[in-house]
């Protein structure tokens, strides 16, 4: 018999208790992040409680010591993230404490997150698999001069409503999971290109403010050549400034393409799965849809 996880925890001399996460004013969840060094902004965090759910860890007097968050994508799957604590009150259970209280939430579900290299150890002892690393690329944006668009084969424009529905059928034969919320709620804040061929969609590109400055992603495409050529005209607008790409991708053009343009490797994370993969991870080179970039670690 399993059982409910309690409503608080005791750790050291001081004791936890759940909170929602919409009920923590945006400038607390942000200092709780930066508190660990991520990137995220106020309205970062606000975008996440408006796409998804999630709790937090309080203490006695109100402090956020602990969060967790999770995305759900129809009725069979989810990705978790936010899922933050302090080293210490990691290694005393806080960080099992909450996903636990996720899992009440998710029964039922496959999930996946992105695992620093801090928590592996706890998602693996909560029969999270390994399945691939993510590149976090990143650094200020050039124009990369060489390679052209003369070698793509289809047109190039900027992406309005009426392409969403494409999209969202795009990213889905990419990513496995139909993810029409998000990518809609995406598209609200993002800069967005598709490669067409005829009145085809065969990729896509969104590029929104995040952290530093902006992030690239999701982007779907069947090739690396097909790749480059949408997120190409991210790289010529934000040319100068803060550009950041989540990528699964270690060798090949698209990943030579991102490192010219002024993003180097900063940082990995691992991509785990609990419960059903997604079979998202085709062989290099297949004429497939490909999801080339996360639309962040925390959403997948």
């Amino acid at each position: 018999m399993k059982l409910k996880p309690s409503g608080s925890l005791k750790i050291d001399a001081f004791s936890m208790r759940i909170g929602d996460i919409d009920g923590i004013e945006l400038d607390r969840l942000h200092a709780h992040s930066l508190a660990v060094g991520w990137p995220h902004r106020a309205e970062d965090w606000q975008f996440l409680r408006e796409s998804g759910h999630g709790f937090v860890a309080l203490d006695e007097i109100g402090r956020v010591l602990g969060s967790a968050m999770w995305f759900a994508h129809g009725a069979d799957f989810a990705t978790v993230g936010m899922v933050i604590t302090s080293p210490r009150l990691q290694t005393l259970g806080a960080g099992q404490w909450l996903m636990k209280r996720v899992f009440e939430k998710v029964a039922g579900r496959d999930l996946r997150l992105n695992a620093t290299r801090a928590a592996r150890r706890l998602y693996l002892s909560l029969d999270f698999q390994p399945e691939k690393t993510v590149y976090q690329c990143q650094g200020i944006a050039r124009a990369e001069t060489m390679g052209g668009l003369a070698e793509t084969r289809g047109d190039i424009r900027a992406l309005h409503a009426s392409d969403i529905p494409a999209a969202i059928a795009l990213d889905a034969a990419g990513f496995g999971v139909r993810r029409e919320a998000l990518i809609e709620k995406l598209f609200a804040h993002s800069a967005a290109y598709g490669l067409f061929k005829g009145d085809r969609l065969n990729a896509f590109a969104l590029c929104r403010p995040f952290g530093r400055g902006h992030v690239v992603g999701p982007v779907v495409a069947g090739s690396d050549a097909d790749a480059v050529a949408v997120v190409r005209p991210h790289v010529v607008d934000h040319s100068g400034s803060f550009l950041r790409i989540d990528t699964h991708m270690d060798s090949g053009e698209f990943a030579a393409f991102v490192s010219h343009s002024g993003m180097p490797v900063f940082d990995t994370v691992l991509t785990m799965s609990r419960g059903k993969r997604l079979a998202d991870f085709v062989v290099a080179g297949a004429a497939t849809p490909t999801t080339y970039a996360l639309a962040s670690q925390t959403l997948g």
